[in-house]
């Protein structure tokens, strides 16, 4: 079964510098690709001068990391794609329980690998920790990260299917990637592949975690979580995801985000971050003028039941004070 290993670049030669060299040595019998988003560093002469053997899909520009890897993929024909985060530090045989499952479970269709903290390497990373849920709202969490409480890696979180796996290591059948079209690309950045793991969920793929297999992410490295515009891509991504594939009552369901919102906009303002606070205004802003292209998207695809768990993680963590994933 071939796989291809495929790094999202936009002027990312000093990440490249480090996390590169290990991925081209653990990697063995993977086709590995750097796809640039228009650089105007020198990335590509970087990988040209070092390693040959590293195929360059060149983008016309940069359209995030949605439009990003839609267009890098159109020229990837490998049965398997490793869609990699530029600040990922892999391990020794990171891909061989991968493809060992992808070949023993046909009906596994995306994969994400244990992905550990590069600044602390025993604990959980905030992108995916051990595999993504979804609360009764449509706020996500993780087995190992519930809002911005990570927990310590001690094996806990075992092999299983899960809801969402994390873009920073995101393993997915061509075949299925082909089949849903791709991501969303109107999202840009941030929520995508949630987006992506809940429209193959309503088509009835699976997607599973594999703890056997570790990577570490730096995380931010590209738009960290203090930047206003990382919450724009939250808060607004997270309402087009939920309108696009939450079952049951959608009005209700977005008018409770909505309040909650609020509630976030409210703690911005006790912490006097205004800029978030247009964030959040522009992110509903950009919602509504969405919301027909939304609906229309909708309309195209099925919604299935039963993703949810039966309570809500903002409940859970800021009122019940349930920390871990085991709590809830």
């Amino acid at each position: 079964m071939n796989i291809a290993v495929v790094i999202l670049n936009w002027n990312g030669k000093a990440l490249l510098e480090q996390f590169l060299p290990a991925v081209v040595s653990y990697s063995q019998g993977a086709t590995i690709y750097v796809a640039d988003n228009a650089s105007s560093d020198d990335s590509v002469a970087f990988i040209k001068a070092n390693y040959p053997e590293v195929k360059i899909i060149q983008n016309k520009e940069n359209g995030g990391y949605a439009k990003g890897y839609n267009d890098a993929l159109q020229h990837v024909e490998e049965a398997i794609y490793c869609l990699l985060n530029s600040d990922i530090e892999v391990t020794p045989n990171w891909l061989t329980p991968i493809v060992d499952t992808f070949k023993s479970e046909s009906e596994t269709a995306i994969i994400q690998p244990k992905i550990l903290d590069y600044k602390a390497k025993t604990k959980f990373e905030y992108a995916g920790a051990a595999g993504g849920f979804i609360d009764k709202y449509g706020y996500p969490y993780c087995r190992g990260r519930i809002f911005d409480t990570i927990e310590e890696d001690t094996n806990q979180y075992q092999n299983a299917s899960i809801f969402w796996a994390s873009g920073a290591c995101f393993f997915i059948r061509k075949s299925t990637f082909r089949a849903l079209q791709g991501f969303d690309e109107t999202f840009f950045a941030h929520m995508e592949e949630i987006d992506l793991c809940w429209r193959a969920f309503n088509l009835n793929y699976n997607t599973k975690y594999i703890g056997d297999s570790t990577v570490y992410h730096v995380g931010g490295a590209t738009l960290n979580a203090s930047n206003p515009k990382k919450t724009y891509l939250n808060f607004r991504n997270s309402l087009f995801t939920i309108t696009k594939n939450a079952s049951g009552n959608l009005p209700s369901l977005i008018f409770i985000r909505l309040i909650l919102d609020g509630v976030a906009a409210a703690k911005f303002l006790f912490n006097l971050k205004f800029k978030h606070i247009f964030a959040i205004l522009k992110a509903h802003l950009s919602f509504y003028r969405h919301l027909n292209s939304l609906l229309k998207a909708r309309k195209q695809s099925p919604q299935k039941a039963s993703y949810f768990t039966n309570k809500s993680v903002v409940w859970s963590y800021f009122v019940d004070k349930k920390r871990k994933f085991s709590q809830l």
